[in-house]
């Protein structure tokens, strides 16, 4: 039985040459997390914090679009919640998150 694991054991010694690149596996780990860092979590992060600013900015009079497409004019402001003008006479009441983005003063009269 003993020569039988003899004649594998020089076969191991022989075979050091092709052996892994110590710390490989770690490299590829911290390269995968600066790859994600850098497509998805910090563009994300990014918008988030555009999207933020423009929710707390918003007031009375500024002309906005919603997720939905609607475009309107801010006619109230609360905490949460605003008032938007999509039509002569006609308001809507909907949350501040659901704003995607500012137009510039005038652009509802030009459509």
């Amino acid at each position: 039985m003993f020569d039988l694991l003899i004649p594998s054991a020089h076969a191991a010694e022989a075979g050091g040459a092709g052996g892994p690149i110590p710390g490989l596996d770690f490299f590829i780990i911290i390269a995968f997390a600066a790859i994600f860092y850098f497509i998805v979590w910090r563009p994300q992060s990014k918008r988030s914090k555009e999207h933020r600013e423009l929710v707390g900015s918003l007031a009375k009079g500024d002309e906005v679009v919603t997720n939905g497409g609607l475009l309107g004019k801010i006619t109230k402001v609360d905490e949460q919640y605003l008032v938007l003008e999509i039509a002569p006479n006609t308001e809507i009441k909907m949350q501040k998150q659901a704003i995607a983005a500012a137009l510039p003063k005038g652009t509802l009269k030009q459509i």
